[in-house]
């Protein structure tokens, strides 16, 4: 028997915040305590409810720190980014002391990296290490999720297309930038790069790219262009896809997944798409530590009335032999804070409130896997009941 239920490390960043008050108000019947490497912060957030929040100062590098904080726990909700600098101890401890382990974090070459160093083991020992958990890729591997477990018939290919409205927190800026100068991004990148081995097929490399240009959407009314977080969703769904067969409906050997943003106007698509390039431009020229400190740094974040403000929608067009079908998955608040948190929380909360029995695989299944493959429909389920809706569309 574990002490807390949940530790949320990083709890003094900006999401990390978010998912205190998340918990705090909403479950207050969950045993959670809160973990970072600022003790101050972490008194003032302990101390600023009615009943204190027990809380744990953990540095990244501290492995006894660690061990006891995810013996602590039955799950560790990890929010402290970037993942490659902060996270690999915390993966690591969490599949020793059994600790299911849940994170938001979007940088595709840290989890392969995770795959390669834990996978088998947390497989054996039952443990789910599950990442993605945020915008980066709920929307993306559970609407995918939904809407093949929508189909009756054999399915070709799904095209997602997203439309968002958020604006970025410092974390998530300081990650983009010092991410590419991280020595495992180097070949973390490909098409394929989180599929388990020879789960590839000819069709799938012969027809998945991840190229996309302004063009007009055939089905939807609309147009897409690159998304700027594609490269982490496409690589969480294909895995996905390729571990469906263990538990449930299985997505299919050539399955392909493409993805991109959805705008209404084609001058949308065009304005987006030059800016999208522009930061690209910043984050990889060899003058970006001159750029950096234009931007918000790591703990700020959006306003209440911008998070508020804020949606995303997520389509999908699913094709078929027979037919095209279309379906949606959305939400208001920003993506990237409010509803990353929620999301994150939610994911957390399968682990600790449901039954084990009825998740993805049962009592015993793990591995670092997806959030489609380790929580499946149960997350569905709570998230409806927080205001993400899952339906189909018609198509125009």
């Amino acid at each position: 028997m574990k002490a807390f239920d949940l530790i949320i490390y990083g709890a003094t960043g900006f999401t990390g915040g978010l998912c205190v008050d998340y918990i705090k108000k909403n479950y207050p019947d969950v045993n959670f305590a809160i973990a970072g490497r600022n003790e101050n912060k972490l008194r003032a957030i302990s101390e600023k409810y009615n009943k204190p929040i027990d809380y744990f100062t953990v540095e990244s590098t501290d492995k006894n720190g660690l061990a006891l904080l995810a013996a602590s726990a039955s799950v560790i909700l990890n929010t402290a980014g970037p993942f490659y600098k902060y996270g690999s101890l915390v993966v690591e401890s969490c599949v020793k002391e059994n600790t299911h382990y849940i994170d938001i974090t979007g940088e595709s070459f840290w989890v392969r990296e995770q795959i390669e160093k834990n996978h088998e083991e947390a497989a054996k020992r039952g443990v789910r290490i599950i990442n993605a958990c945020g915008f980066d890729s709920i929307p993306s591997d559970i609407g995918v999720f939904f809407a093949v477990n929508s189909v009756k018939e054999k399915i070709k290919k799904v095209s997602g297309f997203h439309s968002w409205k958020g604006e970025a927190s410092g974390g998530t800026i300081e990650t983009m930038f010092t991410s590419v100068e991280a020595k495992s991004a180097k070949g973390g990148f490909g098409r394929f790069s989180l599929n388990p081995q020879n789960t590839v097929s000819k069709h799938q490399a012969d027809n998945t790219s991840d190229k996309v240009s302004v063009k007009k959407i055939k089905h939807l009314n609309g147009y897409t262009g690159p998304f700027v977080m594609a490269l982490p969703n496409t690589r969480t769904v294909r895995r996905s896809a390729a571990l469906s067969k263990e538990t449930g409906k299985y997505y299919g050997k050539d399955f392909v997944y493409t993805e991109g943003a959805y705008y209404s106007k084609l001058s949308s698509a065009w304005k987006v798409t030059l800016m999208t390039l522009f930061l690209g431009l910043i984050i990889f020229s060899p003058f970006r530590s001159f750029f950096r400190p234009l931007f918000r740094k790591p703990g700020q974040g959006p306003s209440k009335a911008v998070m508020d403000s804020g949606f995303f929608k997520t389509r999908f067009l699913v094709e078929t032999d027979e037919r095209v079908r279309a379906f949606m998955v959305s939400a208001s608040g920003d993506p990237g804070y409010k509803m990353t948190s929620r999301m994150a929380c939610e994911s957390a909360l399968c682990l600790i409130l449901e039954n084990p029995d009825s998740l993805p695989g049962g009592k015993n299944f793990g591995g670092v896997i997806t959030p489609s493959i380790g929580l499946g429909d149960v997350l569905v389920q709570r998230l409806k009941k927080i205001g993400v809706t899952f339906n189909e569309i018609m198509l125009d």
